[in-house]
């Protein structure tokens, strides 16, 4: 017990890292998801218009534009969600 007393702890690194760090790296990255939905969905609406009524293709295009839909408001609503937190802190 008396070791565990004597250590010096000031050589190792210390994270000083701020809310509006914290918030900044998150919004860059709620960015790159959301920018990727919509890119998605853009290249989804494409198929879609070229399936030439191929139920197969149409389909898949569908659902892409489903899925990256939802994937876009969940990533709106855990934007929202932290920039609220981070900024009631």
């Amino acid at each position: 017990m008396l070791f565990a007393q004597n250590i010096d702890l000031s050589p190792l690194p210390h994270a000083d890292t701020s809310s509006v760090q914290v918030t900044n790296v998150l919004n860059v990255v709620f960015s790159i998801v959301g920018s990727i939905a919509l890119l998605l969905i853009t290249i989804a609406g494409f198929q879609f218009v070229l399936s030439r009524g191929n139920p197969q293709k149409t389909e898949q295009a569908r659902n892409t534009i489903i899925y990256a839909s939802v994937g876009l408001v969940i990533t709106l609503s855990a934007a929202a969600i932290v920039n609220f937190v981070v900024g009631n802190l």
